[in-house]
């Protein structure tokens, strides 16, 4: 009998941990008699009731299997945490809000059963989420497509069914600083969407504010894409051309006595400023990229397992 693993990352949500539980368990259950199962939950590092609640629901359920952190490190870092921990043929990805509905994993396991090996669900609509993070999310699948070599599906998150072997292979990446729904494209293999509408958060509020977004954002863009290096170029190649365009102007302006240059002073402050900007820019666009490295070389563990429940 084929066994399905479900990854579930936590921070915060003792107001939605049964409700996830309840209606994974429900689904799983109606797949009994064809799958074996297991769910991880991963703690990060909360510190309300949810690993509280979690070890209650390990005690009474031996398929239910808990990883806690010591500290936050991260929702990427969780299901790192729990990929790694899996056991199953199939492994379902998906959050703890029940915005992603765990009823679709049946028509998932029937396109996995067909020969896909990665089925990522497509978000048709978006019930309950702000005009702005509708359209930050539209604007940075955009600008992550046009700077990627790898096409990264829109609309999607990590809510997904994935094959044995391609966790296997995502499991073997060492890289610290992982955006997985860019990894899942990268590493290829048969994949195909499934359409659905996400719902509102079942309870509480969300975990990823605009500073969280942008670090993933950040995450996305420099783990997949070398262009905005390759723009620093661009900008010097410009900036030399405005400097040539300058110069010319002053001579003329020298030899034919255009005007008097000793009054240009706010076109000298604009251009130190402009190519100032351009510096700062290209330093700080650098020192992503070398952050990166360095984070790389220091090889620290991408998260610290506190305790594990009914994991061997």
């Amino acid at each position: 009998m084929k066994k399905i693993s479900v990854v579930v990352p936590m921070y915060y949500e003792e107001e939605v941990a049964e409700e996830c539980y309840i209606r994974l368990k429900k689904v799983l259950n109606e797949l009994s008699n064809e799958y074996e199962h297991e769910i991880i939950f991963i703690n990060d590092g909360s510190k309300d009731k949810t690993l509280e609640i979690l070890e209650t629901l390990a005690s009474n359920d031996k398929n239910v299997k808990i990883i806690s952190f010591s500290r936050n490190f991260g929702h990427q870092c969780a299901v790192t945490a729990g990929l790694r921990s899996t056991s199953g043929d199939a492994v379902l990805i998906i959050d703890a809000d029940m915005q992603d509905p765990p009823e679709l994993m049946k028509d998932m396991l029937e396109l996995w059963k067909n020969g896909n090996e990665v089925i990522y669900a497509k978000r048709k609509k978006r019930k309950g989420e702000s005009a702005f993070k509708l359209l930050s999310a539209k604007m940075f699948y955009k600008a992550l497509n046009g700077l990627s070599d790898v096409e990264i599906p829109k609309d999607t998150g990590d809510f997904r069914l994935v094959d044995r072997k391609v966790v296997d292979v995502i499991n073997s990446l060492p890289e610290h600083n992982k955006f997985l729904r860019g990894l899942f494209g990268w590493v290829g293999f048969k994949q195909t969407p499934i359409e659905y509408e996400r719902q509102e958060r079942f309870a509480g509020k969300t975990k990823y504010p605009l500073k969280k977004m942008l670090k993933l954002a950040g995450d996305g863009i420099i783990s997949f894409s070398n262009k905005p290096l390759r723009l620093i170029g661009g900008l010097g190649i410009f900036s030399i051309f405005i400097s040539f365009i300058i110069l010319i102007y002053a001579l003329l302006s020298f030899i034919f006595q255009w005007n008097n240059l000793t009054a240009g002073w706010t076109s000298i402050m604009v251009v130190v400023t402009f190519f100032a900007g351009v510096q700062l820019s290209s330093l700080w666009i650098m020192s992503e990229y070398i952050a990166r490295i360095y984070d790389e070389t220091k090889q620290r563990p991408q998260y610290i397992i506190d305790k594990r429940i009914n994991l061997e």
